[in-house]
């Protein structure tokens, strides 16, 4: 990636710690964690780093050059689980893995949400090539794995983005939520809302992850198992 090289001061005073591209990304993440991505600006990224904003244009493109690589740092994180031997196992070991680390970085879902083109960089693709390989050893096909990936992957998203803010019951206001909700409810002839929505509060987020993890594993087993028959 060509990174533009035009001069601008940058404004460091004598003693500052060098104005870098880690630093910019380290801040942009620290920014993007604390107050979300709608927060991370170049002028609030330099207000942050006592720069100019111009002066970060020396280390990056612009502000989507920064995210990526907010993206790449975040995807380096990843801490890889022990094989167990088991396919399924291993792929619940993952996706729990992929849970806790965008659950650290909770505006990271939405960036991933919102791309309109594939992630770059290598460090982006090593999760992914552990992951296919988990699912490959399950016995599906290439194509089969790629598409497993894609639904393993659109569920831990579509969880943690729900668990950060649409969850019944994950904190005490979604609790009360939850209560005048139910007296709203009353009377309304929702028979099926009316007698599921008390398990929707008493769930905890972590049973309910893996009871959804658990539907999907099971699917992939199944389809393996079907797959086999077939070829028989």
């Amino acid at each position: 990636m060509n990174v533009r090289t035009r001069t601008q001061p940058t404004e460091e005073a004598p003693g500052r710690e060098r104005l870098t591209r880690d630093r910019i990304i380290e801040t942009a993440l620290r920014v993007m964690d604390d107050e979300g991505l709608e927060a991370v600006t170049m002028r609030r990224i330099g207000r942050e780093l006592g720069v100019e904003a111009m002066s970060l244009y020396n280390h990056v493109e612009d502000k989507d050059d920064i995210l990526e690589g907010v993206t790449e740092r975040v995807m380096n994180e990843f801490e890889f689980p022990d094989s167990t031997g088991s396919w399924a196992e291993d792929a619940r070991a993952m996706s729990r893995e992929w849970r806790r680390l965008l659950g650290l970085h909770p505006s990271v879902c939405q960036l991933l949400a919102e791309r309109h083109k594939p992630l770059e960089g290598l460090a982006t693709y090593r999760a992914m090539d552990s992951a296919l390989g988990v699912l490959r050893r399950a016995g599906l096909s290439d194509r089969d794995a790629a598409q497993a990936f894609n639904a393993l992957g659109g569920y831990i998203l579509g969880f943690v983005m729900m668990e950060q803010g649409l969850m019944l019951g994950n904190d005490d206001d979604h609790a009360r939520q939850h209560d005048r909700a139910t007296e709203a409810l009353q009377g309304s002839g929702l028979v099926n809302v009316v007698e599921c929505f008390p398990y929707f509060a008493d769930c905890a987020p972590d049973h309910q992850f893996e009871f959804g993890l658990d539907l999907m594993i099971r699917g992939i087993q199944a389809g393996v198992d079907g797959a086999s028959r077939s070829d028989r």
